[in-house]
């Protein structure tokens, strides 16, 4: 195995993006991370760390950026991994959840057989902003009586208070702006 980064030095593969996608927003690119093998390597690395040290049975990932993180740390780990999608993208029959956004609503899918009663999931995505897309993927574990074991970012912007929205359940980001 290589040798892992620094956070710094992964947080210095993040590339900020002004004005995407609407004015006024800066985007946290992580394309610059992934196109480096060891910063993506480190990431999947501490966030496995992470995840374990919460006990989880199983991944839910969240479309799309999450899917790239959770199947690494899936696979890491030796996990099964569960998809968290847009409604109509999921081939099954899926349970589903609206959520509220700052502008309207959404709403997210997962698969009806996905969470096996009782075993504990983290949620994986790439970033937490308001925490509404997490908060719902936690949802979705719960409703098929499935358990929390953590919520699990690369990237949080503290700012937006995302991690309010995920109430008591916990809460890994690695990265922190």
């Amino acid at each position: 195995m290589s040798q892992l980064l620094t956070i710094a030095e992964v947080k210095a593969a993040i590339r900020d993006v002004p004005d995407f996608p609407r004015p006024g927003i800066l985007f946290k690119d992580i394309t610059p991370l992934l196109a480096q093998p060891r910063a993506f390597q480190t990431v999947v690395e501490m966030l496995a760390g992470s995840i374990g040290r919460h006990g989880a049975d199983g991944l839910v990932a969240i479309e799309s950026r999450g899917f790239v993180f959770g199947a690494a740390v899936a696979a890491r780990m030796g996990l099964p991994l569960q998809l968290v999608r847009k409604p109509g993208k999921l081939p099954y029959r899926t349970v589903s959840v609206s959520y509220e956004l700052e502008y309207g609503s959404d709403k997210v899918e997962i698969h009806v057989d996905a969470i096996e009663p009782g075993k504990a999931y983290a949620v994986v995505d790439d970033l937490i902003a308001t925490g509404g897309t997490a908060a719902a993927a936690a949802e979705l574990v719960e409703m098929q009586r499935g358990r929390v074991a953590c919520c699990a970012f690369v990237i949080e912007l503290a700012f937006l208070r995302g991690r309010e929205r995920l109430g008591d359940r916990a809460v890994e980001s690695l990265i922190s702006f």
